[in-house]
């Protein structure tokens, strides 16, 4: 085996990976996990907002 097998091989593997990634990532039963995912950003937003307004009242 030369050192251009192997740079196939290699090749190869790295491809086939990137493609499970992607179909992984972009299957129908994770849409709702990275939905939640990529609102948890705004979450953490509401809670401090929630907070500073409860703290106001008490003022």
């Amino acid at each position: 085996m030369d050192i251009g097998t192997i740079h196939s091989i290699w090749t190869v593997l790295l491809f086939v990976s990137f493609i499970g990634i992607v179909i992984w990532a972009y299957s129908k039963r994770r849409h709702a996990e990275f939905e939640e995912a990529a609102n948890l950003v705004f979450a953490d937003d509401n809670k401090k907002l929630k907070t500073s307004t409860s703290n106001n009242d008490r003022s």
